[in-house]
């Protein structure tokens, strides 16, 4: 997509800059701003508002307030709300997909992606919102009867991460909207545009002052910090890395909120000899290079069986080698760039560690000189099983591989980790998908398939990956609490 300046300049200036609280956009209280970069020049591309913690506590007065009639609206006028939304961001896809390109840095192509992804959970959770199920029952004595029904669990907070920018804010605000709570959303600094746009969407498409409040800020503690201090918050759901989602759920454990926590991942991608190495191939290519690699699902340790390592290896190698690195809006770029020079030096730090303890450059290894944050599509060889690279969250284009010579083999070093959220298998043998997958660790197992995420489908981990589901019909009990009532039957033992 060829994109002129004056585009890009006319888009951002339509998107709201303020804090959404109360159904109103407002400057902070302070006064105060922080900037927004575009990651593929350095350069600033917009000014946001940055709330304070009296901003936060406001937005949380406006979601106390509206949570009791908006619980009570009926699920239908719940559903239609999230449809329309869903309606108004298709019609606005390349702009929401433009707007992720200028602040994230990925292709516009993969932005497009993310719109259809984000999207979906408005049309599941509309939905799941008239189909959100209680029961009724005979107790098995038969003196009672069991009525069990799903009430909203009340106002949340939301804090989604910057690498994701739509799909994050869709897949917390779809459920809560559905199962009847208010929100106060905290998009990440890094990538707030997305956030406000679609934030405009949804007061768009009727969604009642005060259900959605967004508090952007410079600094997350000053926006968490208060809010969950608060007894009225009854509810964080949170994705990120696993210390601060560790911080947080101690922040939690005061008041005994609920949580969700969808933290980091170190997804294995196991190879083994009976499996279609070109299908495996494009599903590393799928698993690993989405999103530049920063992704909680990305493929972090290629697992190969040792009688086809060479040969997954030097098809990899090529696939990545043929990747075109550039800013997002250029139509031949299929790689763009890291969020920060931050996250760029992580993950050169990490190849080059690989490279002393071993490893072997076969594909990049370096940064891209020039501006923007740019790092080379990158594959290492003769990974040793210890490496450092091998144990942490890579959350870049780097393509470790390392192998394997037994079943148990390929197993055991899947579940070397603190991490258990997404993971690829291939295979031509299904008993043996089934075998793995009962043993190996992680919330989640792609079978014969690089990208397995869908908004039908419960998205969570287990170990340090975190707590709960989103998407799928888990996703909206997340935001419910059960509540039972005992009724008298006035015809026990007759």
């Amino acid at each position: 997509m060829n994109v002129t300046a004056e585009r890009e300049a006319e888009l951002i200036a339509s998107i709201p800059k303020g804090l959404l609280i109360n159904g109103e956009w407002r400057d902070a209280s302070d006064g105060g701003t922080y900037d927004v970069f575009d990651p593929a020049t350095g350069k600033v591309l917009a000014t946001l508002a940055s709330a304070t913690s009296e901003d936060a506590l406001s937005a949380l007065d406006a979601a106390d307030a509206a949570q009791r009639e908006w619980a009570l609206t009926a699920p239908r006028t719940r559903a239609d709300i999230l449809r329309k939304a869903f309606d108004i961001i298709q019609e606005r896809k390349e702009d929401f997909a433009l707007v992720m390109t200028l602040e994230m840095g990925k292709p516009f192509s993969e932005a497009l992606g993310e719109v259809t992804y984000g999207s979906e959970f408005l049309r599941w959770f509309s939905e799941e919102a008239v189909r959100h199920y209680g029961r009724y029952l005979t107790t098995p004595e038969g003196k009672n009867k069991i009525l069990v029904q799903n009430k909203p669990v009340g106002p949340c907070l939301l804090i989604t991460p910057w690498n994701f920018p739509l799909a994050m804010a869709t897949r917390k605000v779809g459920p809560a909207v559905a199962a009847g709570c208010t929100m106060v959303l905290k998009p990440a600094k890094l990538t707030p545009l997305t956030s406000q746009l679609f934030a405009q969407v949804m007061m768009e498409a009727g969604l009642p002052a005060g259900v959605l409040n967004v508090v952007s800020s410079a600094s997350a503690s000053k926006i968490s910090g208060p809010i969950m201090a608060d007894h009225r918050l009854r509810k964080v759901s949170f994705t990120g890395s696993t210390p601060v989602g560790v911080q947080l759920m101690k922040a939690a454990a005061d008041n005994v909120l609920r949580t969700s926590m969808e933290l980091g991942g170190n997804a294995p991608f196991l190879v083994f000899e009976d499996a279609d190495l070109d299908a495996a191939v494009e599903g590393a290519m799928a698993a690993k290079m989405r999103n530049m690699g920063e992704a909680c699902t990305a493929a972090n340790r290629f697992i190969v069986q040792d009688t086809v390592a060479d040969a997954f290896a030097s098809k990899f190698g090529a696939a990545m080698a043929a990747l075109k690195t550039g800013r997002g809006t250029e139509p031949e770029t299929t790689v763009g760039p890291l969020i920060d020079s931050k996250a760029r030096d992580e993950v050169h730090a990490l190849v080059e560690a690989a490279v002393s303890e071993g490893a072997t450059v076969a594909v990049g290894g370096n940064k891209v000189e020039g501006e923007g944050y740019f790092y080379q599509p990158t594959v290492l060889n003769n990974v040793p099983n210890d490496a450092t690279i091998l144990r942490q969250e890579i959350f870049g284009p780097v393509a470790p591989i390392t192998t394997f010579h037994t079943e148990q083999q390929a197993i055991d070093l899947a579940n070397a980790s603190e991490y258990g959220l997404a993971s690829y298998l291939y295979t031509a043998d299904v008993s043996r998908m089934f075998r793995v997958s009962e043993q190996i660790e992680f919330g989640m197992v792609g079978f014969n398939a690089g990208v397995i995420s869908n908004a039908a489908a419960p998205f969570g981990g287990v170990k340090q990956s975190g707590l709960g589901r989103e998407g799928g019909a888990e996703g909206i009990a997340e935001y419910s609490t059960v509540q039972y009532i005992g009724i008298a039957d006035p015809y026990a033992g007759r």
